[in-house]
This record gives C-alpha cells, sequence and structure tokens, in this order.
C-alpha cells in the first residue's frame, strides 16, 4: 500500500506537465500560424509554401499567415524558427541550401538538427542542366568532350555561391573530371539572362525557371538530375541515362519547427502537411512547376536532411569550395 501510495503521489508531481502538453496538443491551433518563407516572393520556395500552407490552412480551420523573409541564401529566415518559441505557431518551409548546405559552408548560428525539428519534407525539384544555343553539343557525352578538349574555355552559372546550383556545378566537374569555371550571380534570373545572352555557356537550376526557355527553343537541356524522367520535361534525358548516376542534383523544400515543440504538435502539423501535399489541386498546381511532391514522417525527413548534409559537405570538401568558417 505505501508503494502505492507513493507511485500515486509521484504521477500527481509529473501530471501538471503532462497534463498542459496534453491540453496545448488538443487545442492546437487556436491562433493563426506564422509561416516563414527565407526567400522573396516569386520564387520556388515561396510558391510551393503558398500553395501547401493555404490547403494547411483549411485542413487545420486555422489562418496560416506567409511572412517572407529573404537574406543569405535563406539562412536568415531559417534562423528565426530555431530561436522561436517551440509551441508550433512559428514554422518554416525552407531550402536544402540552408537546412543541409550552409551549415557547411559559413557561420550561421543554428545547428539544423539540434535546433530545428523536422516536420516533413515537402517536395523534390528537379536541377536541369542546360547550355546556350552556341554551345555545339546537344547531349552530355558531346559537352564533356567538349570540355575536356578546352580546359577551363567554359563558364557555368549559379544563383549564388554556395547554393544547390553552384554545388551542382561543382558536382558535375568532380563526376564528369573537366575543368569549368563558376561564374556565381545574385538569383536565377541574372545568371539565365547571361546564359540567354551567350556570356555564359551552361548552369544547373530548378526545372520550373528553365522550362519557360527550353520550350521557346532559347536554351538547349542535356540532363536532369533525377533517378527518372519526369512529367514536365518528358524528351530530357535523365544524368543517370547519361551515363553519370552520381550527378544527383534536387533542390528540395521541407517544414520545420523549432526545437523542442511539443511530439504531439509536431504530429499535427505533420498530418495536416502531408494530407495538403495528397490534395488533387495542390498536386495539380505544384507538378506544373516541376515540383516531385514527398510527404513522409519527421523521423524520415530528419535522416535525410542528415543524409544531404554528409553528401554536400563531401563535395564542398573535394571541390575545394571556399567557406566562411
Amino acid at each position: 500500500m505505501k508503494a502505492v501510495k507513493l507511485l500515486v503521489a509521484g504521477m500527481c508531481l509529473l501530471s501538471p506537465a503532462l497534463v498542459q502538453s496534453s491540453a496545448l496538443a488538443q487545442d492546437f491551433p487556436n491562433k493563426p500560424i506564422r509561416l516563414i518563407v527565407p526567400f522573396p516572393p516569386g520564387g520556388p520556395n515561396d510558391i510551393i509554401a503558398r500553395v501547401v500552407s493555404k490547403r494547411m490552412g483549411e485542413i487545420l480551420k486555422e489562418t496560416i499567415v506567409v511572412d517572407n523573409r529573404g537574406g543569405q541564401g535563406g539562412v536568415l529566415g531559417t534562423d528565426m524558427v530555431a530561436k522561436s518559441a517551440p509551441d508550433g505557431y512559428t514554422i518554416a518551409i525552407t531550402s536544402a541550401g540552408a537546412l543541409a548546405i550552409s551549415p557547411s559552408m559559413e557561420k550561421v548560428a543554428y545547428d539544423t538538427l539540434k535546433d530545428l525539428q523536422p516536420v516533413t519534407l515537402i517536395a523534390k525539384v528537379p536541377e536541369m542542366l542546360v547550355v546556350a544555343t552556341s554551345v555545339p553539343a546537344n547531349n552530355m557525352a558531346e559537352l564533356v568532350a567538349l570540355a575536356k578538349a578546352q580546359p577551363g574555355k567554359f563558364n557555368f552559372a549559379s544563383s549564388g555561391p554556395g547554393s544547390m546550383p553552384h554545388l551542382a556545378g561543382e558536382l558535375f566537374k568532380l563526376t564528369a573530371k573537366i575543368d569549368i569555371t563558376h561564374v556565381p550571380y545574385r538569383g536565377a534570373a541574372p545568371a539565365v539572362n547571361d546564359l540567354l545572352g551567350q556570356q555564359v555557356q551552361m548552369v544547373f537550376l530548378d526545372l520550373p525557371i528553365l522550362l519557360p526557355q527550353i520550350n521557346a527553343g532559347k536554351l538547349k537541356p542535356i540532363a536532369v538530375g533525377t533517378t527518372q524522367r519526369v512529367p514536365s520535361a518528358p524528351t530530357v534525358p535523365t544524368t543517370v541515362e547519361a551515363g553519370m548516376p552520381a550527378l544527383q542534383t534536387e533542390n528540395w523544400y521541407g517544414m520545420v519547427a523549432p526545437a523542442k515543440t511539443p511530439p504531439a504538435i509536431v504530429a499535427a502539423l505533420n498530418k495536416a502537411a502531408v494530407e495538403a501535399i495528397k490534395d488533387p489541386d495542390v498536386i495539380s498546381k505544384l507538378s506544373s512547376q516541376g515540383a516531385i511532391l514527398v510527404g513522409d514522417t519527421p523521423e524520415h525527413f530528419g535522416a535525410f536532411i542528415a543524409s544531404e548534409t554528409t553528401k554536400w559537405a563531401k563535395v564542398i570538401k573535394d571541390a575545394g569550395v571556399q567557406t566562411e568558417k
């Protein structure tokens, strides 16, 4: 009887915290949720976040307010989430660059897997390798042969140092054993403009950004960095088909919350996000943008982030990419 009383007493001491956590989760959400997008409006990250969050808000029966906080390649906005209260009311849909690349490229104020709680991988967006129309190559073999015959002559553009397009180009150099020069730009738009103007010869970029120019015949597609062809560009071979299976280059966007967000709230966010991703209207809108929708568990997404961090850290090291550390 004494042991039972002690057990009951112990449970009573623990119960206020347990009850509070349970009540918080059951009541979630009861006010608007702030969704940080760490990039300016109009880009792939912003488009994906707005489409998914609109449907999530309908599912959760609460407003989700998109807050664009661009800067430092997604790092500044992502850091804001890491420093927010872990109550589920400040979350982000952010990019591979901010979660898996920047921590190896520069000094960031957060540790992705210690300061952030993965919720779900929202979507992958293939990187496509394209060349200017003046480049006398129509496929991967011809492009590699051309670059090997004229080392140092060809340039590849990117949307900025340490961006996925930059590291995709570096991985291409390592995989193909070619000498091409990186030319960084402040964003995808100026990179594409100079590619159209023949100032640079090639670029890896998110597929949706390139499709209009490809369809207009103003750029030549070489390969898409996936294992399977994408519906929005079915005639473009994959890097696997082109004989470079190691050249897997996909940008990706995932939902994160602050670390120590209660598991029940993380589960509620995950459930709503995955349900939104499976909505036919969401699929239609984002598939047309070249996105491959995913929707997985927090645990799977966390393992994916860790794997991507290791992969790109190796590319950064092997390619001798300069970091700010």
